[in-house]
């Protein structure tokens, strides 16, 4: 197992949000954001982040400014990800690979795309990277797939649905499949009441006592029966079926104690190396956890096969 170490608690280096948003740029390319932009009690320009119409078109604006992305509308109770914390699981995976020499024809599978396709976006916008996205509903691939045809990436992004719901790579992984790294953002809570309660901690913690999410989401973007735990050990094993298929397997997970049940698991499944790879975002610390099922020579006969 090796975990990749940073000496300091900030987004990574190519992050394009290191230093904050700038609102008078964000407002001039995306007029639509300044309705929701003021000047708090210290003279800060900002928004209101318990607010979940500001911070949709917040990231609205960071798409366009930053990452060329012109159209990106979906239903306000979808999920509204963070484009800094999204971009920033990108740019590791992008060392990631590097460090593997996969740096040609990049593929990647991205797990649960939802109504947004965030992944396969920012992916395809910073690296050039293909991208097959999947998704348990049919409505956030059809939201999904106009947003991708809008943005003119049908050549780039494709959708497959995931019938059985209780299936990760099952029913869309084949044996003739090959992908240099697939990414998850797994469901975080057990159930609706252990999502709400999150929900409601962090709005105190920012003052705000409505019980509005200020990034949104649907059933089955926040929950999943067993929580993060439950889904990452059925990913798990979902991937020792399909060992030659995904150069690495890697999903982002939020608790400490359910990456490090991961490890036993991987050894066990037959897992040849595991990464730990930490990321900081503000005060919140999250990780990806990557691993191959590759030997070192499958490894280095990958670009080739």
């Amino acid at each position: 197992m090796a975990k990749i170490k940073k000496k300091q608690n900030l987004l990574h280096p190519r992050n394009k949000h290191q230093q904050g948003y700038n609102f008078t740029e964000l407002v001039e390319i995306y007029p639509n954001l300044k309705q929701v932009v003021f000047t708090n009690n210290f003279g800060t320009t900002t928004i209101d982040f318990a607010n979940a119409a500001a911070v949709k078109l917040l990231n609205t604006a960071l798409l366009v400014k930053h990452y060329q992305i012109n159209y990106w509308e979906f239903p306000n109770e979808n999920l509204c990800p963070p484009i800094p914390g999204r971009v920033d699981y990108i740019h590791y995976l992008a060392d990631l690979l590097n460090e593997t020499r996969l740096i040609n024809n990049v593929k990647i599978l991205d797990i649960g795309t939802g109504a947004t396709c965030i992944y396969p976006l920012l992916g395809n916008a910073e690296y050039g990277w293909s991208f097959v996205g999947t998704d348990i509903d049919k409505n956030s691939l059809a939201i999904v797939n106009n947003i991708v045809k809008t943005n003119k990436l049908s050549n780039q992004i494709k959708l497959k649905y995931q019938q059985n719901s209780a299936q990760i790579l099952k029913g869309i992984l084949t044996d003739n499949d090959k992908f240099s790294a697939s990414m998850c953002n797994p469901p975080f809570y057990k159930s609706q009441e252990d999502a709400k309660e999150a929900n409601l901690r962090k709005l105190k913690g920012l003052g705000k006592m409505n019980e509005g999410r200020n990034f949104s989401g649907k059933a089955q973007e926040l929950w999943y029966k067993g929580g993060e735990k439950a889904f990452i050990h059925t990913y798990l094993y979902e991937s020792s079926l399909f060992k030659t298929q995904c150069f690495w397997y890697t999903t982002l997970v939020s608790k400490k104690e359910n990456a490090e049940s991961m490890f036993p698991s991987l050894k066990k499944l037959g897992a040849t190396e595991i990464k730990i790879i930490p990321m900081y975002q503000g005060n919140k610390v999250t990780r990806i956890i990557a691993w191959t099922f590759l030997t070192k020579e499958e490894q280095l006969k990958w670009e080739t096969s």
